[in-house]
């Protein structure tokens, strides 16, 4: 069966890459090269650096040209890489906008400007400022429950019509508005949100940006390929398999970061610490995360 879906700008199965730090807590280039090569084995044909899994309030502008520079030696251009560079401040976002272009950045993730909680014509003109300033297509970041404000469908609408403006990494948990949006552009939505992979995927989705896929790129990559397949109901199974570990690493009270970085760790892939104000997963924590693993694999 041939996927019907709509163009798929920076691939299907996108993985939000921990950043991997040294013990000491320096960036790991080496390590993000090591990872980001496993996850493009393992099936990923995107990585998104510098993301909220990717601890981006954390890491220095420096850091963030030098990580998208590292995977990009390691992947070449086999797969696209998508550089987070929203912040709270309009003219900071264009400049690291402006950077991860020059680092080699096959596009751009832009989040909501969080904390001073903008009204809809301001984040319209946030996004609109940050698509003009580059030659970069810009993956929008719907996510509320982090930043206090959505990017509403009416907004969406809007800004669909900039031609570099072609992605969304929906984390709104609004579905309703979401399949609004995918009626009415061309728009390729990506499911932020593990728990919708399939749901969205199915309604006409481009693909995933996973945190899961960190430690189960494999898993998540298949339950696209079941679906692609006309297999609904393999895809169904493999997707409801995965949901105890889906929600032991994103809706167990800490953070995907702590969670990913923890498994991954326990599963001997390059991670490191969290930065502060982050603390590492207690070790029965990620003794759970590790037996969850294993049972994935071996269903």
């Amino acid at each position: 069966m041939t996927s019907t879906h709509r163009p798929r700008p920076f691939g299907r199965t996108l993985c939000a890459m921990i950043t991997p730090f040294t013990e000491a807590g320096a960036l790991d280039p080496a390590g993000a090269q090591e990872l980001a090569a496993h996850l493009v084995a393992q099936g990923c044909d995107g990585l998104v650096l510098s993301g909220t899994t990717g601890e981006s309030p954390t890491t220095t502008d420096a850091e963030k040209a030098a990580l998208i520079t590292a995977v990009r030696e390691a992947v070449g251009d086999r797969v696209a890489l998508v550089a987070g560079v929203g912040t709270a401040d309009t003219r900071h976002t264009v400049e690291l906008a402006l950077a991860a272009e020059k680092a080699g950045a096959d596009g751009v993730l832009v989040v909501t400007p969080y904390y001073s909680r903008p009204p809809q014509e301001a984040v319209a003109a946030h996004f609109l400022e940050v698509a003009d300033a580059s030659g970069l297509p810009v993956m929008l970041y719907d996510i509320p429950g982090r930043t206090g404000t959505r990017i509403e469908p009416d907004t969406v609408l809007r800004l669909a019509e900039h031609p570099r403006i072609v992605a969304v990494k929906d984390c709104s948990y609004d579905f309703l508005g979401t399949q609004k949006v995918l009626a009415r552009t061309g728009l390729a939505y990506y499911a932020g949100c593990d728990e919708h992979v399939l749901a969205l995927y199915a309604v006409g989705a481009a693909g995933c940006v996973s945190t899961v896929a960190n430690a189960a790129a494999g898993h998540v990559a298949a339950i696209l390929d079941a679906f692609d397949a006309g297999d609904t109901a393999r895809a169904t199974q493999l997707q409801l398999r995965a949901t105890p570990l889906i929600e032991a690493m994103t809706a167990a009270g800490l953070p995907g970061t702590v969670t990913a970085k923890a498994l991954l760790t326990r599963l001997g892939l390059p991670a490191g610490p969290a930065r502060p104000p982050l603390r590492p997963a207690a070790a029965e924590t990620a003794d759970g995360l590790l037996a969850l693993h294993e049972e994935l694999r071996a269903d």
